[in-house]
């Protein structure tokens, strides 16, 4: 953030997303952009057009998705931010009431639920990793607790089998953010099958990139009909002699016909891209394991596809003289654009007006709704703080990358080491 004003307020550098985010990106390892779009998606669109909008493109688009993951339905979203906000009103908790979330995520995977007004408690990482437990999670389940919302971060997918047992044995819903877990297989299902429901990112930098767009799946016939009637219908009925009439808060969120034509033609060539993609990083991983002092993000062994989005590895600060920000310009400097910390993935701090309602028991954190008083900071989740701080991530990370691109990473990243070891 700057000093300079703009009528009389400070000038925000506001977050970039797609192609901007890899402007001033320059080197010698493949980048996501320019996208490989689907060969169909020149004919899907000019559909939309010649049809004067009358066909339905965003139907062909979810029947084909949800068909793709064997599941009964599919609700397409403008993007991952606003599925999960729609699932998050669809539940319809009460005001106050808890859901646990994965610790280490972005900022799209609450936004809904606090909106809804419901009060997210966050679970520590597994010791040594970026994702949630079984573990972790219980520790967190109080009597207000109605859901846990897990996050299959840079695609590793979480012991859903476990988490899904402590959820039964509490009477708890179970749903997934799968937003960069696309196609990823454990145990033989498909990520954001594996709960109650799932959400989807089909925004320009994911694995599976559109324009923008993501969407909802589930096989709760229940559930899909609330979820639309909230999320697309605004929660509107018609009334006989009356017209529309609204019995809930709900939102538009629904995906354009020119983004279904997109990201239909994109799940054409989606699944051998996720597959090359698993071949890629298992490579890459084992590669810097060899490196002293750094270890690659550990897979586990139920995630049988890492449909990976997100490069990283940790370092052993104590065999370097560098710190981990310095480590990370070092990388990126060396070729590997955008290898830097991701400390903004921690939730408890990267969200200050969370910690700053819940200190002055602003609602929902007034009692009631709250039963209790609320902290966010590092120390209420001690392993993924210290893991964030010792990670570095590059996002640049893509299908694009041959077994010779991950040799050079894993050079670039040991020259670096090597540099600067103790």
């Amino acid at each position: 953030m700057t000093s300079d004003t703009v009528t009389g307020r400070r000038q925000r550098e506001h977050a970039r997303f797609g192609a901007a985010t890899r402007l001033e990106s320059d080197g010698p390892l493949p980048q996501p952009f320019p996208r490989e779009i689907g060969p169909r998606a020149m004919e899907y669109l000019a559909e939309v057009v010649d049809s004067g909008l009358t066909c339905d493109m965003v139907g062909r688009f979810e029947r084909a998705f949800a068909d793709a993951n064997g599941v009964a339905h599919c609700i397409a979203t403008p993007g991952c931010t606003p599925a999960l906000a729609v699932l998050a009103a669809a539940f319809d908790f009460e005001p106050g009431d808890e859901i646990i979330v994965s610790s280490v995520s972005d900022f799209g995977t609450v936004q809904g639920l606090i909106s809804a007004g419901f009060i997210p408690v966050f679970a520590d990482t597994a010791p040594g990793t970026i994702n949630v437990s079984a573990e972790t999670i219980e520790s967190c389940i109080s009597d207000r607790t109605r859901a846990i919302l897990v996050v299959h971060l840079s695609g590793l997918i979480c012991d859903m089998d476990a988490i899904n047992e402590v959820a039964a044995r509490h009477g708890l819903v179970v749903y997934e953010d799968a937003c960069q877990a696309v196609f990823g297989r454990y145990k033989g299902r498909l990520a954001g099958t594996l709960a109650t429901a799932g959400g989807f990112s089909f925004d320009a930098e994911k694995t599976m990139g559109s324009d923008v767009g993501g969407c909802i799946l589930t096989d709760d016939d229940a559930l899909a009909e609330r979820a639309r009637f909230i999320g697309h219908a605004r929660a509107g009925e018609m009334v006989e002699h009356f017209g529309r009439v609204h019995t809930a808060n709900g939102f538009a969120h629904r995906m354009t016909q020119s983004t279904a034509a997109i990201s239909l033609a994109q799940l054409e060539i989606i699944q051998p891209q996720v597959k090359k993609r698993d071949r890629m990083i298992r490579l890459l991983s084992s590669l810097l394991d060899e490196i002293p002092g750094v270890s690659a993000l550990p897979i586990p062994q139920e995630t049988e596809v890492y449909s990976c989005w997100m490069a990283g590895f940790t370092i052993d600060p104590e065999q370097f003289r560098c710190d981990v920000e310095e480590f990370g310009a070092q990388v990126a400097a060396g070729g590997i654009p955008g290898a830097s910390p991701m400390r903004y993935y921690l939730l408890p701090v990267a969200l200050p007006f969370l910690n700053e309602a819940a200190e002055q028991q602003r609602f929902p954190y007034s009692q009631p709704p709250a039963s209790r008083t609320y902290r966010y900071d590092a120390e209420s989740c001690p392993n993924a703080h210290g893991i964030l701080e010792r990670f570095i991530r590059w996002s640049s990370f893509c299908d694009k990358y041959e077994p010779h691109h991950c040799e050079q990473a894993a050079a670039i990243v040991r020259r670096v080491a090597d540099e600067n070891r103790r």
